[in-house]
């Protein structure tokens, strides 16, 4: 199957809290257990929530890239932020690039596209965009 020509597209840089090399389901539990303790409002406890739910998948899912969400998109954490970084969550700089195929390309060119990058190098799609998160070369996590 031929790919179409694509583009990516540098949108810039993000600071990245990065999962340890761990595979246990179990973790997520322990971790809704030990963050839950920050969550003092609803709107938080479903950040929360959500936060989980995207560290199960991404568990289940076997990938071979590592687990990471943007700090900002943690900082309702407060105090569990250092928490994480006690349980060796690393704070990494993750380049954030846009995938662009031609007007006409379809669900599965993008797919196509998405599986041969991931034979280029190691990254993560942002959820329902076609950006993605590409990972430094020298990360030990893997």
């Amino acid at each position: 199957m031929k790919n179409k020509p694509f583009s990516l597209e540098f949108l810039g840089q993000e600071k990245h809290l990065l999962l340890p090399n761990v595979t246990s389901i179990i973790l997520t539990q322990n971790l809704y257990d030990i963050l839950f303790q920050y969550v003092i409002s609803e709107e938080k406890e479903e950040q929360l929530k959500l936060f989980i739910n995207m560290l199960e998948t991404h568990i289940k899912s076997k990938s071979r890239a590592p687990f990471s969400v943007p700090l900002s998109d943690l900082e309702f954490l407060d105090e569990g932020l250092q928490e994480l970084r006690l349980l060796n969550w690393m704070e990494v700089p993750v380049s954030v690039f846009r995938v662009s195929l031609p007007e006409d390309a379809s669900e599965e060119d993008y797919e196509n596209t998405f599986d041969l990058l991931k034979e280029i190098f190691t990254f993560n799609r942002k959820v329902n965009t076609s950006d993605i998160y590409i990972y430094p070369q020298n990360l030990t996590v893997f």
